[in-house]
């Protein structure tokens, strides 16, 4: 997946022109707190809420702005895991997407980001998860397929999850089936410690939303 396959078409970008009030109310009704600033196909930079109330004044230009707007964008064809540490490193709501000449084609948002990745985790898809913890040394994949299959049970999605001056890692197991039971008794048996699992729909998306910050977080370099 690539940035231009992520362009939201619901938020229009504004003009030099528009005044302050009124682009706080795009971002009000969009639920965002920057928006790109485009002048035909040129792209002038990203705005935010921050910046126009600093302005005290609420109809004033956003071409008052000028050379003080953030240039903050990203390649059309670049991949979603740069678009996930630009998101992180500069705390955007929306990210715009450019062309290799830097004309604005259209933005990303969270949500769609969000949405992205729901996809390739099979979070629509009923069954188990399962986080197992361990030294990065013993990270075996093959050996963890293998006591999943053990069990008639599939890998829907995984995850793995690295943290900061440890050599300790965390995997994510998204199963196809909810009935996790045997799989967790085979893990044990094989002195995996088994650091969290859910087998129901509703404690997994919560625990998805937590595995989706933890790679957030992770990619955030």
């Amino acid at each position: 997946m690539i940035a231009k396959q992520l362009i939201t078409g619901s938020i229009a970008p504004l003009k030099p022109s528009d005044k302050g009030a009124y682009a706080l109310s795009q971002m009000e009704e969009f639920r965002v707190s920057h928006l790109p600033v485009v002048e035909g196909s040129e792209y002038l930079g990203l705005i935010s809420d921050t910046d126009i109330l600093s302005a005290n004044d609420p109809e004033v230009s956003l071409s008052h702005f000028g050379l003080t707007l953030d240039r903050a964008g990203i390649s059309e064809n670049q991949h979603v895991y740069d678009v996930i540490r630009m998101f992180t490193a500069l705390k955007l709501t929306v990210l715009p997407v450019l062309t290799e000449k830097g004309h604005y084609l259209g933005l990303i948002t969270q949500p769609a980001l969000i949405d992205y990745f729901a996809s390739i985790t099979a979070i629509h898809n009923p069954g188990g998860v399962i986080v197992l913890e361990l030294n990065e040394k013993d990270y075996d994949l093959v050996e963890i397929a293998q006591i999943v299959e053990s069990n008639d049970n599939k890998i829907l999605s995984l995850s793995v999850t690295s943290f900061p001056d440890s050599t300790k890692i965390e995997v994510t197991l998204k199963l196809n089936r909810i009935d996790i039971g045997p799989v967790l008794q085979t893990f044990f048996r094989y002195d995996y410690l088994v650091k969290a699992s859910w087998s129901d729909e509703d404690a997994y998306s919560q625990g998805l939303q937590d595995r989706f910050d933890g790679l957030m977080n992770y990619l955030n370099i």
